[in-house]
């Protein structure tokens, strides 16, 4: 069947060129001749009509099985053939723009993919359709992207849902998506987003983030991520805490790159972000349920089964539910050097977190008895932070010293010093070391590197 018309051919899918324009041309014949004069303020309306036109002849289901880069081009001579039946007075350059538009609106996401093309743009946040926003280099700003109408930005979501084999409707009115290129999304719609569809796309970086990247960002020092790459080479369990938008996941990436290439890793994950660059890495990610409510698989679920896949280390994306207590089994079971993400604005929040977490399980374990679990598994807790002036900054390195009097104990190894605001807005300040003796130096020593990691915190070797 082919994507421009509802006629089959067997020596192919696609009708020729001529072919689909004369059949789109006669569709659009009834267009009216529009004047120079009134062109500026239609060109909205003459993509709607050249939408209207392409859906009506088009096969959009056979159209996305052609490879994206041959859709366009054949969407792009049936745009010019439209624009030239309807003789409208454009110049080359705007009747470019003007089909390179609507190919966005028929393969991809419309206005928004101009913002996807910026490496610099982090975020996107579509409130409604005349209200976009960017965040760049860590600040939200309102840009010129709009949307026609609601009916072009539901369209979108629709779409996007679709392509991921998702659904958005009012029976399921929020989903959880990846795009193609691996950028996170989320899209929730009326009626529980009261004026419009809203769209949140957390945009996937083409290029991963080193450690040395982060120095260079001041996000943290030489002497903290030298520490931290000797804790990930003596397999410390880690866990990464932060703010929503904090930079937990770059960070988790990063830090995984230390990891020995010959070890197996396993990832587990509710949105795939992660990127190993070990050759010996298994990618796991949750299923959301399917129509009828069933088929739902979870991130417990996946912790559960990839125990029985012989890992050597266990990543999970973040934790936030009962699969924190797997975790923390895992971690206490011969999987050392795992790590994960959780959300908590300060390492004692988040060993919290964990322990409410854990609650969530249904298992009516004591409070002691999961905090003892927390101090046996963990070994470091690293914060990260968004300051004011939009900088992802490491504020504290803190080491999980045990369980003592009752209670989970930490001692900070590297805290952030604050030491105010400059005349432009950017916080002063460094990650220090505190000169305290972590307890994470018994597992520096067992894989031969607690001489090296003492020379980083700047600490006597004899003590």
């Amino acid at each position: 069947m082919s994507p421009f018309g509802k006629r089959s051919s067997a020596a192919t899918e696609i009708l020729s060129v001529n072919e689909r324009q004369r059949h789109l041309v006669h569709e659009s014949e009834a267009a009216p001749q529009l004047s120079a004069e009134s062109m500026g303020d239609h060109i909205d309306e003459i993509k709607m009509r050249i939408f209207s036109t392409l859906l009506d002849a088009v096969d959009l289901a056979a159209l996305n099985r052609l490879p994206r880069q041959v859709a366009e081009e054949e969407i792009g001579d049936v745009v010019g053939e439209i624009l030239n039946e309807m003789d409208a007075p454009l110049s080359s350059v705007e009747r470019e723009q003007l089909a390179k538009d609507v190919v966005h609106d028929t393969m991809g996401l419309g206005p928004l993919e101009t913002l996807l093309d910026d490496d610099e743009i982090t975020d996107i946040l579509v409130n409604s359709p005349d209200k976009v926003f960017i965040e760049k280099h860590g600040q939200l700003q309102l840009t010129e992207i709009h949307f026609r109408d609601t009916a072009q930005l539901m369209n979108i979501c629709i779409r996007i849902a679709m392509a991921v084999g998702r659904r958005v409707d009012e029976a399921s009115p929020i989903c959880d998506a990846r795009l193609a290129d691996g950028s996170r999304v989320n899209i929730i719609i009326p009626p529980l987003s009261i004026d419009a569809p809203m769209l949140t796309i957390r945009k996937f970086r083409k290029a991963s983030i080193t450690m040395d990247d982060l120095i260079n960002f001041t996000s943290i020092t030489e002497r903290a991520a030298a520490f931290l790459k000797i804790a990930v080479g003596a397999r410390a369990n880690i866990l990464i805490s932060g703010g929503t938008g904090s930079g937990k996941t770059t960070l988790l990436n990063a830090l995984s790159a230390e990891i020995n290439e010959k070890e197996r890793i396993i990832t587990v994950e509710d949105t795939a972000e992660l990127r190993l660059q070990q050759p010996h890495v298994g990618r796991l990610e949750t299923r959301p349920a399917n129509m009828e409510g069933k088929g739902i698989v979870t991130q417990r679920d996946l912790v559960k089964n990839c125990l029985r896949m012989r890992p050597d280390r266990i990543i999970v994306g973040e934790v936030r539910g009962g699969e924190a207590f797997d975790m923390l089994q895992a971690m206490n079971t011969g999987h050392e050097g795992s790590m994960s993400t959780v959300h908590a604005n300060t390492p004692t929040d988040s060993l919290t977190r964990l322990e409410d977490m854990v609650a969530l399980t249904g298992f009516q374990l004591p409070s002691r008895n999961v905090q003892m679990q927390i101090a046996s598994a963990l070994d470091l807790i690293v914060q990260i932070e968004r300051l004011q002036d939009g900088r992802r900054v490491i504020v504290n390195i803190t080491d999980v010293v045990g369980f003592h009097d009752q209670d989970v104990t930490l001692s900070d190894i590297f805290v952030f010093r604050n030491d105010g605001v400059d005349d432009e807005g950017r916080v002063l300040g460094e990650l220090v070391v505190t000169g305290a003796y972590p307890q994470v130096l018994k597992k520096a020593a067992k894989y031969g590197r607690r001489a090296e990691m003492l020379e980083t915190l700047g600490l006597d070797p004899n003590t």
